[in-house]
């Protein structure tokens, strides 16, 4: 019993990897289940497993598309029905096996991709940077930081200890936005010396009541961290809105 058990776990793991792919036929024909159906906590329980296995299924068939892979459905579905019948073709020391070197080549191009998107953001933004430099109201300062009043405020600057209240929105040079306060409805706070270092320089630059526009270089933004949306090497622009210095930090 235990080694059906397990079986049927490795299979699930391996075979449901693409179960959020379906035929047009399949999608037209399927009767979504309702939470009034399940009526026993045997039900329940039971759906709560399939359906978690295929909110799995359907995140990883993402990832997996997105490195120009895939998987045979058909066999998907034949290897976790063997499984529940305890009638696997492979043994559990082979479907551990392929599974691993399965993981090993996700990995592989993950870290190639990764590579070829850092190189290509280099050139990118070293080109984004030198014609934004050469536009009217724009300031490069020392370290490379890019930046253009918007909005000339009247209050005091922050020094880098302070905690900020700011409103801001950043985009990747595409256009891209991948943050926003506007966007959460609230303006944001910080210690200023606990965020990337252009805003640190950048925003110590700023007057109460300003609006800047900033174009960080990736050395000064996440360099070749990706976060988010944000790939290695990315040169990233915002537009900062300083509202008011809350206090020293302590």
């Amino acid at each position: 019993m235990k080694k059906s058990l397990a079986a049927i776990a490795v299979l699930s793991v391996l075979g449901l990897t693409a179960c959020g792919e379906k035929s047009e036929e399949t999608q037209s024909t399927a009767t979504a289940t309702t939470a009034a159906e399940l009526e026993t906590p045997i039900a329940r329980q039971s759906y709560s497993i399939g359906a978690s296995m295929g909110s799995f299924a359907l995140s990883r068939q993402e990832q997996l598309e997105g490195l120009d892979m895939s998987l045979d459905m058909e066999v998907v579905r034949q290897g976790f029905n063997d499984a529940l019948n305890g009638k696997p073709a492979l043994s559990m020391e082979e479907m551990q096996t392929i599974i691993r070197n399965s993981d090993q080549e996700v990995r592989a191009k993950q870290e190639a991709m990764a590579k070829q998107d850092a190189e290509a953001n280099v050139a990118a933004g070293a080109t984004y940077l030198a014609q934004n430099a050469e536009k009217e109201g724009v300031t490069v300062t020392e370290s490379g930081l890019q930046y253009e009043v918007m909005v000339e405020g009247t209050g005091a600057k922050p020094a880098a200890t302070d905690i900020v209240k700011v409103h801001y929105k950043g985009t990747l040079i595409d256009g891209t936005e991948f943050d926003s306060s506007y966007s959460r409805g609230e303006p944001a706070e910080f210690p200023l010396n606990r965020v990337i270092p252009g805003w640190t320089e950048g925003v110590q630059l700023m007057s109460e009541g300003s609006k800047f526009k900033f174009v960080i270089p990736s050395e000064l933004a996440y360099g070749e961290r990706a976060t988010g949306s944000i790939t290695p090497n990315s040169t990233l622009i915002f537009e900062v809105e300083l509202l008011e210095i809350l206090n020293d930090e302590e």
